[in-house]
């Protein structure tokens, strides 16, 4: 409701997760309960041994844990398409498997249409059979849930394979120079995430948005430790932690955020504190860009410089082919 008083009519899309693979589908996905009693006390007690050397206290209340099943699952991500489609949006897409048929089919009759984040080529293919409308081939270097394919290798590989089906790119497109490389490749645009985390209107707290603008492209790692699936965030001490000898390892999809769910919220309000160190374990999705997500701009500044970059590098392209020609 927010969005829709403040957007002024302008048309907007909503990102969930109805992912394809995950424990508890094949029996029309399992109560929290349940699920619960799949995470092993060796897990359990790696999570709090981890809190209590880096001096997370517990939360203050009960009521503050939120849901620790987020939308992991099937229905889950359903929940979230219906509260979607209550709104006048204009697009919804979708992470880690082709969306259900009949939410392709809801959103279609809604004039709707469909985006899905992809990372191979075979992917790509099953997304278009599927009945989806807009690829977005999301490169190794993309922030959170992302394949094993480089973008430079990834992108041309997807505009052949779909064609012609839209194409975005994902992944290392932070600069209007990188968003031209997409376009020369043959994708339609680009799709971006990381470079908003450190705009004036992120939401993110200080904290977090300082270890942002410090950090350069090798402080970043693909790890399951967030949900259980590969996921590129920034590296932290809790990161490195789920690959240390003492790790139990991570737990498959939705096993792994729900065991870790109040943890991260542990996390964000210690970070809160001031305290020394009290930001150590805090970190977040964020692509291998972050290198150059080096100063806090408004939105506006980021989209005038993406356009003015990117006419730039097109140019600069242009009068290469120029050279030599009689005038």
């Amino acid at each position: 409701k927010c969005i829709d008083e403040e957007i002024e009519g302008k048309p907007y899309g909503v990102d969930v997760v109805i992912p394809a693979q995950y424990v508890g589908k094949q029996d029309g996905d399992l109560a929290q309960a349940n699920l619960e009693d799949m995470i092993s006390p060796e897990h359990r007690k790696f999570i709090e041994g981890l809190l209590a050397r880096h001096k997370v206290p517990e939360l203050p209340d009960a009521a503050d844990r939120a849901d620790g099943l987020l939308g992991w699952s099937q229905s889950g991500g359903r929940a979230h398409v219906d509260v979607a489609m209550q709104h006048p949006i204009k697009l919804i897409a979708n992470a880690l498997g082709p969306p259900p048929p009949d939410v392709i089919e809801r959103a279609h009759e809604a004039g709707i249409l469909v985006a899905a984040l992809i990372g191979s080529a075979d992917h790509a293919k099953a997304q278009q059979t599927a009945g989806v409308d807009i690829i977005i081939a999301s490169g190794y270097e993309a922030g959170g849930h992302t394949g094993e394919i480089t973008s430079l290798i990834l992108w041309p590989q997807i505009v052949e394979a779909v064609h012609p089906t839209p194409v975005l790119a994902a992944g290392g497109v932070g600069s209007g120079r990188q968003l031209a490389a997409a376009m020369a490749l043959g994708c339609q645009g680009g799709w971006l995430g990381s470079i908003w985390l450190t705009s004036e209107e992120s939401d993110y707290q200080p904290a977090l948005i300082d270890k942002l603008l410090d950090a350069d492209s090798r402080q970043t790692v693909r790890s399951r430790c967030i949900s259980g699936k590969p996921a590129r965030m920034l590296k932290t001490p809790y990161t490195e932690a789920w690959d240390e000898e003492e790790s139990p390892g991570t737990l498959p999809m939705p096993l792994q955020y729900l065991a870790t769910a109040e943890a991260s919220q542990r996390i964000y309000r210690h970070a809160q504190s001031n305290e020394p160190d009290s930001a150590a374990l805090l970190g977040s999705p964020v692509g291998q860009v972050v290198g150059q997500m080096n100063h806090v701009r408004p939105v506006r500044k980021i989209v005038y410089d993406l356009v003015s970059e990117y006419v730039e590098a097109v140019g600069g392209l242009a009068a290469q082919l120029d050279l030599g020609n009689d005038p």
